[in-house]
């Protein structure tokens, strides 16, 4: 079994096993939802949560979604203190920036009128090359993608400055939150490198309405994965366009925002409505693969938090996701969900080989502006990137239980549509 767990180092065994004071102590804190929004608002000093909606923008019910998943995490997750620890902290976080952005909102509501505009957002099943995507495109001058700490603590907005920007304290904090995912596994990097200063998925914009996949990605939540996997994500769309009118506030027009999430591929109707002028690049690779690939990172970031980690649990629990959100895809792209001259659609394997030239079809096929100092820029970002440079990534199929027979044919509708080769490419 290529499953993640190894001896957790040794401050970690220590806490887990409540020999570390205080801090073991602290992370006996009980999830309750009062006792977080009274101790987010003695945090900040401020008490106004956008309950009865951001500055006329929206209005938002978060604390049903809360609700259900503090339930879950004391009923369900398992954690150790360790992973309560950091959980509670995680959650204190997102109830700050709530009150931050709707005070911020109300000292300048001009921030409403800032104008996203044709936002590129990369999506596609995990595993699938998002990542890599996403990373190139950050190259290209005339593009604007927003890194870890400013999607953490978007407020007050980034300086438009490069030496204020990259000297702003959050950095620091960012980083620290960012960071202790490895430093909790030891293993993690392997997978996928989180830091303050890198390309961030934008999911995290979702989760101050708590209708975000980050959580059952954490944690082991089923009532309150069941509630998201049906919830409008209305609201969770509205948060995410207000954090990126946050952070353009202050900065010279003209830059795009390019953005990354799979967990888009779960709401594009949504995303659609959100943004109706936006270009989505699609990524694509064997399913199976996927799975393999997708469960060995979801499985890590969950031992992050807890030692009952069901692996093949997981590993359903993405078959089933990803076999209705790929079908899904097939018939957003065929009904009028998805505007075919907005949506690229791109394959894994391409980018192992030619890498430049799957991103200048992107270019080409969105109408975006192919300049030589993108070009250069996304060359030498290759060339300094070598393969494996945290260590590998070990996964397997087989880890997961499941029929390969069965899953393959879950997934003919799609890889037919979208002529996506099976078999593992790495």
């Amino acid at each position: 079994m290529s499953q993640p767990h190894r001896e957790r180092p040794a401050w970690v065994r220590l806490v887990n096993d409540g020999l570390a004071g205080p801090l073991a102590d602290s992370a006996r804190e009980p999830f309750d939802v009062e006792g977080l929004l009274g101790q987010a608002r003695a945090l900040t000093g401020l008490s106004d949560f956008g309950e009865g909606g951001v500055g006329g923008f929206f209005d938002d019910d978060f604390r049903t979604p809360l609700g259900l998943l503090l339930a879950d995490l004391e009923e369900h997750a398992d954690l150790t203190l360790v992973g309560r620890w950091q959980t509670y902290r995680f959650l204190l976080r997102l109830l700050r920036v709530r009150l931050q952005v709707v005070d911020y909102v109300k000292r300048d509501p001009g921030v409403l009128d800032e104008a996203v505009v044709e936002p590129l957002f990369v999506t596609g099943a995990p595993r699938t090359g998002t990542s890599i995507l996403h990373a190139l495109l950050a190259q290209d001058p005339a593009h604007r993608v927003p890194e870890g700490w400013e999607l953490l603590t978007p407020v007050p907005p980034p300086f438009s400055d490069p030496a204020a920007y990259a000297a702003d304290p959050r950095i620091a904090v960012a980083d620290a939150e960012l960071r202790f995912f490895d430093q909790v596994t030891g293993s993690l990097d392997a997978i996928h490198v989180y830091g303050a200063r890198m390309p961030k998925e934008c999911l995290s914009a979702h989760s101050f309405a708590f209708r975000s996949q980050e959580f059952p990605a954490r944690y082991n939540v089923p009532n309150y994965t069941a509630w998201l996997m049906s919830c409008d994500m209305g609201p969770a769309y509205a948060w995410h366009k207000l954090t990126l009118r946050i952070l353009q506030r202050g900065f010279p027009p003209g830059r795009r925002w390019v953005l990354k999430s799979p967990a888009h591929l779960h709401s594009l109707p949504a995303l659609a409505e959100a943004y109706p002028d936006a270009r989505i690049a699609v990524t694509h690779r064997d399913p199976l693969t996927v799975l393999g690939s997708v469960t060995s990172l979801v499985a890590t970031l969950r031992w992050v938090h807890s030692d009952t980690v069901d692996y093949p649990a997981i590993g359903r629990y993405h078959a089933d996701l990803y076999a209705g959100d790929l079908d899904a895809l097939v018939d957003h792209s065929s009904d009028g969900v998805l505007d075919a001259t907005r949506v690229h659609h791109s394959q894994y394997a391409d980018f192992l080989t030619e890498p430049l030239e799957t991103v200048r079809a992107l270019y080409d096929a969105l109408d975006l502006r192919w300049s030589s100092e993108a070009s250069a820029a996304m060359r030498a970002y290759l060339e300094g990137r070598p393969k494996d440079k945290h260590g590998a990534h070990h996964y397997a199929f087989e880890d997961l239980a499941l029929d390969r027979s069965l899953e393959s044919a879950r997934f003919g509708r799609y890889r037919a549509h979208f002529g996506v080769p099976a078999g593992r490419d790495v």
